[in-house]
């Protein structure tokens, strides 16, 4: 039975460190679907449409990888795409204190569905999308922790706002 696995997050932007993840992932699962949370809460620099361009550019070579939005709970959304498995990146202690927590609470609201832990490469151990924001912001080089077309739309998205 092909095993379905979600990938949920804000991705406001997505970091090579996403990527990564993302990329091991589609070898690990059948299928996975990268799951956009929408959040307005969390005041995004982008619009869930453009998270999710960005997403489908960086990951069109790879054929089992797909990109969806949802708000609400992710284990609803989970079961509605039929998904058994969700993965979650864990970068440092304190994300996995975090994470479990989170992972026990979705496994008492949906048992059947597996959460599956990995980290990013070492050299994007310490990268985050909210890191990424406040360098960029204040002029630093982010090259090298994006993908080069999430590069040119946080070049484009600053000098909008100039």
């Amino acid at each position: 039975m092909p095993v379905k696995a979600l990938y949920p997050g804000t991705f406001d932007p997505p970091t090579n460190g996403h990527v990564d993840l993302i990329q091991r992932g589609s070898r690990i699962f059948d299928q996975l679907t990268v799951a956009i949370l929408i959040n307005p809460v969390k005041n995004p620099l982008f619009t869930v449409e453009e998270r999710a361009e960005m997403i489908k550019e960086v990951t069109s070579s790879l054929g089992n990888v797909s990109v969806a939005t949802f708000n609400g709970l992710m284990v609803d959304f989970a079961r509605e795409q039929g998904a058994t498995a969700v993965l979650r990146g864990i970068r440092a202690i304190s994300d996995y204190e975090y994470e479990f927590q989170m992972a026990l609470m979705n496994r008492r609201l949906a048992p059947e569905i597996e959460t599956v832990f990995l980290q990013p490469a070492g050299r994007y151990s310490f990268v985050s999308s909210r890191m990424v924001k406040e360098v960029f912001s204040l002029h630093g080089d982010v090259s090298g922790l994006v993908p080069p077309n999430v590069l040119k739309r946080l070049r484009g998205r600053m000098n909008q706002r100039g």
